[in-house]
């Protein structure tokens, strides 16, 4: 049933939707007797293009392959607009903080309207500590995120987050991402602007975090510590 009714959406062809192929078409226009007294399924088929037989007006194949073309187009458009299955979606993490954070931001920075730095300090594979800032919608975009929520793999830090350092061995890196711009050197400390608006994020715990934006310092046993930053990006009228 839900497949008939994204065949017969917006921009449904009866023709070019239910014939693969001109052949196809033709042939629907060919009859048993047609076959039994040609004897020539391809001569069938030409007389049918000829107009000579059929059941009515024959379209050309020029005008078939155009209408195949935006047949295909219009599909494509439907299943852009079709709302993604989110990563957390149907997961149980209510006993996971950060999984909770995660899963109740994931639509609206899917969406664009929520930008999230997410700051995790704990111990890597190896007992290093390390530490850094993600940005939540570039790793949404760049990963399959749903073995987190399954707690298949964990969420850690890397060397091309948007800020990494390992305390053992003193690595540091930072790296923009398609949302924001690392501001390392300056006097304030590590800040971070958001490429949309172009309001920083200040990370600095004894500072506000900047206009539209909220620092939240999640309790969870699972990590040393989790700073979870939201921005909101105005959307202009």
């Amino acid at each position: 049933m839900d497949d008939d009714l994204e065949i017969k959406g917006p921009g449904y062809d009866p023709i070019a939707d239910e014939f693969a192929t001109y052949e196809d078409y033709l042939d629907s226009q060919i009859n048993g007797t047609d076959v039994y007294y040609l004897e020539d399924v391809e001569l069938a088929r030409q007389l049918v293009e000829l107009g000579i037989r059929g059941n009515g007006e024959v379209i050309r194949r020029e005008e078939f392959e155009q209408r195949k073309e935006a047949s295909e187009q219009a599909r494509q458009a439907r299943l852009n607009k079709k709302p993604k299955k989110l990563a957390s979606q149907g997961k149980h993490v209510e006993e996971f903080p950060l999984l909770q954070a995660l899963k109740d931001r994931e639509e609206a920075v899917r969406n664009g309207k929520l930008t999230t730095i997410v700051f995790i300090r704990d111990k890597n594979s190896k007992g290093q500590e390390v530490s850094g800032y993600i940005d939540y919608g570039h790793r949404l975009k760049t990963e399959n995120c749903e073995p987190y929520f399954d707690r298949k793999k964990r969420l850690m830090p890397r060397p091309s987050d948007l800020s990494f350092y390992n305390w053992e061995t003193q690595m540091s890196t930072s790296n923009p991402t398609p949302n924001f711009q690392v501001i390392a050197d300056n006097e304030a400390g590590l800040l971070f602007k958001n490429k949309r608006d172009r309001k920083v994020i200040n990370v600095d715990p004894t500072a506000k975090p900047g206009d539209n934006s909220t620092r939240t310092e999640l309790e969870t046993s699972e990590y040393a510590q989790v700073v979870v930053y939201d921005h909101v990006t105005r959307r202009r009228s």
